[in-house]
């Protein structure tokens, strides 16, 4: 009798096929054959159903994208669900499954530590759980299916319809378009952003980049609504990134986004910015203001500082004589960074009481004492601003929130990296 192969080798050798028929499967194939494909190649780890849920806009909802089980299931609301855990927590869910004999397990879609959505898969393994070892694999098939559908979300509007609750104005199409993820992190770093309102948005944006020991941050509101706003914000996004490519200084980069818009627009519109540098390795953090809220700091989870720079004016009317002075602040570990535009306090009850800074650093305060990672921080902070205005933000709001040394990237990746 041949002797039986061990369990963890057959395994093994399962998953090397299904990862190696998904590389070869996904070259030629369209977006919208993506979710059948890698439920197709999991069969050979056990997996009898996949389904693929992307995030909405507004970071409410996860919605099944097509495939051969999507009819079959329902939205899942980040709050109240085990989806929704699985992915404000980044944590994978382990359950029983659907029919005796199966396993339902919830897994974090992520694009490294951008949260695209969560991955169902329904697996025929009995016993009180999925074994460790199996667990792994689902994990990193899931990793990849996150990168196939960032990838394949060039070729295609499939993903894209998916994550639409309500159609989207032009301009905030554009401004969609332009953005990086709203979620980077390394080792000591973490970056988060909120855009809002999702499908409505207009002048604010911001940009960020990563570029050896150095991060680039800039928030930005360009002058009025609509259309017209968000033309001037993209100038200021490309002049912003040209600039920064170019290795220009702080300085520089304020003269090159002021010179373009004032270009194009002829002192007729402008936008208001910060634009920061972060030496990573030393937590050195220098940046300038162009009429600008302050940002803010908190350290030990409390509101520290205003970290106010000497004024100067808007970028694009191009009345000033003098470069910008660059303010300097030496950050200690486990600081935080808030960088935003006005749209964010200045929401209104229907009173017509601000959210206030003060409000804002309150609702920091309390969510760094929970222990919250700047990513699910600012998607409950979007949702405390509705909540305030009565679900419909009068002005667009934006923050980039920044974590140095806070320890909280561990916790943006599954229990099993």
């Amino acid at each position: 009798m041949a002797p039986m192969e061990d369990p963890s080798t057959l395994l093994g050798t399962q998953a090397a096929r299904m990862f190696r028929e998904v590389l070869a499967a996904t070259h030629l194939s369209r977006p919208g054959e993506l979710t059948r494909l890698l439920g197709e190649c999991a069969r050979y780890i056990g997996a009898v159903e996949l389904v693929l849920y992307l995030i909405d806009y507004e970071q409410s909802e996860l919605l099944p994208a097509p495939g051969p089980h999507a009819d079959s299931r329902s939205v899942q609301r980040v709050e109240g669900t085990l989806a929704g855990r699985c992915f404000a927590q980044t944590s994978i869910q382990d359950l029983d499954g659907p029919a005796p004999g199966t396993r339902r397990l919830w897994i974090p879609l992520l694009d490294g530590t951008e949260r695209l959505g969560v991955v169902e898969m329904i697996l025929a393994e009995s016993g009180a759980e999925v074994s460790p070892e199996l667990v792994e694999i689902c994990e990193r098939l899931s990793h990849l299916a996150a990168q196939l559908v960032v990838g394949k979300s060039h070729y295609g509007d499939v993903f894209e319809l998916v994550r639409r609750r309500r159609p989207m104005t032009v301009a905030a199409e554009m401004q969609w378009n332009l953005l990086p993820p709203l979620v980077f992190a390394t080792s000591g770093l973490v970056i988060a952003a909120l855009l809002e309102p999702a499908y409505e948005v207009g002048g604010d944006s911001f940009d960020y980049a990563v570029n050896d020991t150095t991060a680039h941050f800039a928030v930005f509101d360009a002058m009025g609504h609509g259309l017209s706003a968000a033309v001037t914000a993209s100038v200021a996004i490309a002049a912003y990134r040209n600039a920064r490519r170019r290795l220009l200084d702080l300085a520089g980069t304020y003269a090159e986004i002021d010179a373009a818009i004032a270009r194009q627009f002829g002192g007729e519109r402008y936008a208001t910015a910060v634009l920061a540098r972060l030496e990573i390795e030393t937590g050195t953090l220098t940046w300038v203001s162009a009429g600008h809220p302050a940002p803010l700091l908190l350290r030990a989870g409390k509101l520290v500082k205003v970290l106010d720079a000497p004024a100067s004016p808007p970028l694009g009317v191009q009345v000033h004589d003098e470069a910008p002075v660059a303010a300097r602040e030496s950050l200690e570990p486990g600081d935080q960074i808030l960088f935003y535009t006005d749209g964010l306090v200045e929401a209104r009850d229907p009173d017509g009481g601000f959210f206030t800074v003060e409000r804002l650093a309150a609702f920091l305060e309390k969510e760094a004492a929970a222990g919250f990672p700047a990513p699910e921080t600012l998607r409950r902070l979007r949702h405390a601003v509705l909540s305030y205005q009565n679900g419909k933000l009068q002005d667009d709001a934006t923050a980039l929130l920044v974590d140095w040394r806070r320890g909280t990237e561990d916790a943006l990746v599954p229990q099993t990296i």
